[in-house]
């Protein structure tokens, strides 16, 4: 999916959702726009609001806006905690499991790397980033893929204290297992999943 220019997107949103605005200049950008939006406050409607919010998800994971309507219709149908049901969803795709299991640094490298082939589930290559990971499936890395470029320094570059509760990893095989349902963290996210709900409600 192509994006646009990144840092501009991250400023217009007022958030660091790609890596490369994840840095001091980009926070430093930000805190003169905050001093300015002070001086002119109650200028952004709810619709508004509830727009950038969207936006926000929508970049975060990489999806897009037909993706992220049917993952919200299904939340809301499926269960009257629909933000639980949407998260949830959302961190089950394929490519964001790769990415929390910490064989990507980025969801996009992630997408990247499941689009090529480079990752299996339960023993069976997958090339599809959105697939839904179900519980107690065992992503890893394809035997043809550990000699490649991109994993040949990954023992020592891999950061074990990322990889979520939810999932367990084996570096050595370089394969993790979905071991309980991903749970929302509102402190770990930069956009409110409610008003992406109320967004779609209207």
């Amino acid at each position: 999916m192509i994006i646009g220019p990144k840092f501009k997107i991250a400023k217009r949103l007022g958030a660091p959702i790609f890596e490369k605005t994840q840095t001091a200049q980009f926070a430093r950008s930000e805190a003169r726009a905050g001093r300015t939006r002070k001086r002119r406050p109650n200028q952004m409607s709810d619709y508004k609001r509830q727009l950038i919010e969207k936006q926000k998800m929508r970049f975060s994971y990489g999806i897009s806006e037909k993706q992220l309507r049917r993952y919200v219709n299904e939340a809301v149908e499926k269960s009257n905690q629909p933000i639980m049901v949407l998260m949830a969803r959302l961190e089950s795709r394929l490519d964001n499991v790769v990415y929390r299991l910490g064989l990507a640094k980025t969801r996009q490298f992630a997408r990247q790397m499941v689009s090529h082939g480079h990752i299996s589930v339960n023993g069976k290559r997958l090339s599809i980033p959105s697939h839904k990971v179900a519980l107690n499936s065992v992503i890893s890395v394809r035997e043809g893929s550990k000699n490649t470029g991109m994993f040949t320094e990954f023992a020592d570059k891999h950061e074990t204290t990322s990889v979520p509760a939810w999932l367990s990893f084996d570096l050595k095989k370089m394969e993790g297992t979905m071991t309980g349902a991903p749970t929302y963290q509102p402190a770990e996210t930069l956009f409110d999943p409610a008003q992406v709900l109320e967004y779609y409600s209207r």
